[in-house]
């Protein structure tokens, strides 16, 4: 197949390769994938995305040699452990995201590009196996799916393929972003940017990615299409986008702040967090984590109103219930919690308290 049909594949990505030493580089720009809706966490940023690959090749000092597989980690994982190791990157650089890089390894030990960031969310043997590696059935680490709609929290969306200039990536699946199934959330480690947690839709349609299931991943924790009521806390912060950051500003209004709830982290809400932080004792980095969800969510139930209950019907209406956005929490927001609870595995009692909140925030 012919690189210019491969691109066309790969949704038309714009390769510039430069020889150096035998080395190739590669830069990528990738067309914006955004919602119609304004208010949507765009999927893909829409100019200056640089590319992510070609990467070291397996017999390179830089990545984990054959014969150092028995070393990875064999002990199982579970999925929500998985994914909180992914999201330490987020803010391990002096509480900014690791830098991307090829030829680096951070602190930890693990090569700084895309597979060795997921080398080192799933434990494996340090500075981690490459693209190819990782989707090799050989070295033992991942089983392909057959299909995206299998994919559970901590799956990944791996392009492998040699060719077309070793462009190769792969990506971190932790929930879909809507019911349709149209784009999911995923922690990413890509060029200029480096870690990241954004809106993707790889491996949906015509591209090479292809999904597979880490071998050392536990059942628990959920992710798919009933998740496990177990789910994490999403990680919201300067720059995210959507209905989690909708209703967390509306969250942020019930508790007193002053927020438009337009569905952008901008600097306005990163101060607000700040500042909510501050007065709760937690640590003020103004990203809102697990930490920050449990003291800013609060229990809501028929007959109650305000923002929390807008903040409950915005998320209950990312699952389909097409809800009023009203703050009064009345008999159709009641049935809805109750319908959400029992697809959710939770007790279905109509009251959204801590457990309700993950799930909402948590799952897709």
């Amino acid at each position: 197949m012919s690189l210019r049909s491969r691109l066309t594949r790969r949704a038309q990505v714009t390769l510039i390769g430069v020889a150096a030493g035998g080395v190739a580089a590669a830069i990528a720009v990738v067309p914006s994938f955004a919602d119609s809706d304004s208010s949507a966490p765009v999927t893909v940023a829409a100019q200056k995305e640089t590319g992510y690959g070609p990467e070291p090749e397996a017999d390179s000092k830089l990545v984990t040699q054959a014969g150092e597989l028995s070393t990875m980690a064999t002990a199982t994982l579970s999925r929500d452990t998985m994914i909180n190791r992914a999201r330490t990157w987020l803010t391990a650089n002096n509480g900014g995201p690791v830098p991307y890089s090829m030829e680096r390894t951070w602190k930890d030990g693990y090569r700084q590009d895309c597979s060795g960031y997921v080398s080192m969310a799933l434990g494996l043997g340090k500075p981690g196996l490459n693209t190819v590696g990782l989707a090799d059935s050989r070295n033992g680490v991942t089983t392909r799916l057959s299909s995206m709609s299998q994919l559970k929290k901590g799956d990944l969306l791996i392009d492998y393929s040699t060719t077309d200039g070793d462009f190769r990536h792969v990506v971190i699946f932790e929930k879909w972003a809507n019911t349709s199934h149209s784009a999911y959330w995923a922690y990413e480690q890509r060029g200029t940017y480096g870690t990241t947690h954004r809106q993707l839709k790889y491996g949906i349609g015509s591209d090479n990615y292809d999904p597979f299931r880490p071998v050392n991943l536990g059942d628990g924790g959920g992710g798919g299409q009933l998740p496990s009521p177990g789910v994490s806390w999403p990680i919201l912060q300067n720059g995210s986008k959507g209905a989690d950051v909708r209703s967390a500003q509306q969250l942020l209004t019930a508790r007193g702040y002053t927020v438009e709830a337009d569905g952008v982290f901008g600097p306005k809400t990163r101060s607000a967090v700040i500042q909510f932080q501050k007065s709760r004792s937690l640590a003020a980095d103004g990203v809102i984590g697990p930490n920050t969800w449990s003291k800013l969510i609060q229990t809501v139930r028929y007959g109650s109103s305000g923002q929390a209950v807008k903040a409950a019907q915005t998320q209950l209406n990312v699952y389909g219930y097409g809800l009023a956005v009203d703050g009064a929490f009345g008999s159709k927001t009641k049935s809805a919690v109750v319908a959400f609870q029992k697809n959710h595995q939770l007790q279905a009692d109509g009251i959204i308290g801590p457990q309700t909140w993950r799930a909402l925030l948590g799952t897709r």
